[in-house]
């Protein structure tokens, strides 16, 4: 085990965030934010202001104490580039590590744009694509395929430079629109869309843009990772905000500590690159510059990790909350082998298995909430685990599955909440999986893994579960704990269940 900070300054605020590393994996342990207008003052003044500079450092020394209480092996400090148009940044640089022995590095643009790049690829499953890149002064795009750059340009214009011309005049959001427009048709940016690939949209903007969207269209999830907007929703969104006054827009719940000002200039870019680039739809990613660095940070290659993100983020989740008695795998290996000779049985499509995955890996995540009965408490715990490499409907249905381990805990009530998002066919596949799941866990309820493999054989209105052992083992438990299961079997998939 191994924890590391990572420290940002950005034109907005100074971010201490502090990471558990162990074989590569990592997690949040603690996270501090101090808003600093950074970058307000240095396009005014080209200077830190001296009160600035000193409460940094104030802000800094603290910092400096929690690493310290947290045993952090390894500091990672960073600062946005338009730290380097303060006349006075080096000395502020050189203070910082005299006084904290922290010591910055000011990132470049190819930098930003490498560590949002690492973000989004290693937590949305989409092998090529388009990214959009909002910052505060500036937009990078950047196109990609099989892990690798293969194009980017920047447009000098963000949610902080876009709101004023050059003059220092107020623009209106029309004109906001009119720039970026301007800006996406001057630069090469139209060569690098192609058909048939996912854009993405990354930074704060597309983040808080997606929560006003949601509320718009009563979406029934608050999940930003992975929302997917349709052009038609950008239409109702982008009208929604420039309808409203500013002193309105800065109190919508759920948009954190920003500007309204740059939430309508933040829909002002978002709506050009949508129409410039004839987007149909677009999914918005939480990526940030951190989870970038900390992927550039631990141990094993970033390609060798990622090449299944899902099973990766799997793992990344037991890593940290596994014991000696834990048997997360061998329960997801074996609901993988029910899945595929129960085929005839439950006649279910391969896009169910991302879910199923996820819902036999995590069949006891509930317990972290409340033993008793923790598989009704594994769908709060799924929903909301921050897994990547699933759109959300996939999530729901993993979430919908654990829960089913348990036919009683159904509640078509709750279901119907996420009408919107699921389909028909998935209540019959939810329950078929639930009882997959239960039955995997059964037949490892030794956590000795003796059971190796099961052959099934159809008789009649039964099924003979045959199951292939370790040499020399006793499955006497497990046959005990799976024939449990039988008449849940029955219940669902309308015949008996024999295991031998």
């Amino acid at each position: 085990m191994e924890n590391i900070a990572v420290i940002e300054l950005n034109e907005s605020n100074l971010r201490l965030t502090i990471f558990k590393t162990n074989n590569g994996k990592f997690k949040i342990i603690e996270e501090k934010e101090q808003p600093f207008k950074l970058g307000d003052e240095i396009a005014q003044e080209e200077l830190m202001r001296p009160k600035t500079r000193n409460d940094i450092l104030d802000v800094l020394k603290i910092y400096r104490n929690m690493i310290e209480t947290y045993k952090v092996e390894k500091i990672i400090a960073v600062a946005s580039n338009i730290l380097q148009k303060a006349r006075n940044y080096r000395g502020f640089i050189e203070e910082a590590y005299n006084n904290t022995g922290i010591s910055f590095a000011i990132l470049s643009e190819d930098e930003v744009i490498k560590y949002f790049y690492t973000s989004v690829v290693n937590s949305i499953d989409h092998s090529k694509g388009i990214i959009v890149n909002v910052g505060s002064y500036s937009t990078n795009i950047v196109k990609y395929n099989r892990r690798a750059i293969l194009a980017s340009e920047t447009i000098d214009y963000g949610v902080v430079n876009l709101l004023t011309d050059h003059s220092g005049e107020k623009r209106s959001y029309e004109d906001m629109v009119k720039v970026i427009k301007g800006k996406l048709g001057s630069v090469d940016i139209k060569n690098i869309c192609e058909e048939d690939m996912t854009f993405v949209g990354t930074g704060s903007a597309f983040v808080n843009f997606g929560r006003i969207a949601k509320k718009i269209a009563r979406y029934p999830l608050d999940i930003d990772e992975n929302y997917e907007i349709s052009s038609e929703l950008v239409d109702k969104t982008t009208t929604f905000i420039n309808g409203l006054e500013l002193e309105k827009v800065g109190k919508i719940k759920g948009l954190g500590e920003t500007d309204a000002s740059k939430v309508i200039s933040a829909a002002a870019i978002i709506q050009a690159v949508y129409e410039e680039l004839a987007i149909e739809n677009l999914v918005v990613s939480t990526a940030n510059i951190r989870e970038g660095i900390i992927l550039n940070n631990t141990t094993i290659p970033v390609q060798e990790k990622f090449n299944d993100l899902l099973y990766n983020s799997l793992e990344n989740y037991y890593e940290f909350i596994k014991d000696e008695h834990s048997n997360n795998v061998n329960v997801y290996s074996m609901a993988l082998i029910l899945f595929k000779q129960l085929k005839v049985m439950h006649k279910l499509p391969r896009l169910y298995v991302k879910p199923l995955r996820v819902a036999s890996y995590m069949f006891d995540s509930g317990k972290n909430i409340n033993y008793n009965n923790f598989t009704k408490y594994g769908f709060d715990a799924i929903v909301n685990s921050g897994i990547y490499g699933l759109t959300h409907r996939e999530l729901l249905l993993a979430g919908f599955i654990c829960l089913c381990q348990d036919l009683d805990n159904f509640s078509l009530n709750e279901w119907i909440k996420y009408k919107d998002i699921l389909l028909e066919e998935d209540l019959d596949a939810v329950r078929k999986l639930g009882v997959i799941v239960k039955l995997a866990v059964a037949l490892n309820a030794s956590k000795k893994n003796v059971i190796t493999d099961v052959v099934c054989d159809i008789l009649g209105d039964s099924i003979i579960m045959k199951t292939v052992l370790q040499d020399g083992a006793n499955a006497t438990f497990e046959i005990l704990e799976g024939m449990k299961v039988a008449p849940a079997y029955r219940k669902v998939y309308k015949k008996s269940l024999q295991i031998i």
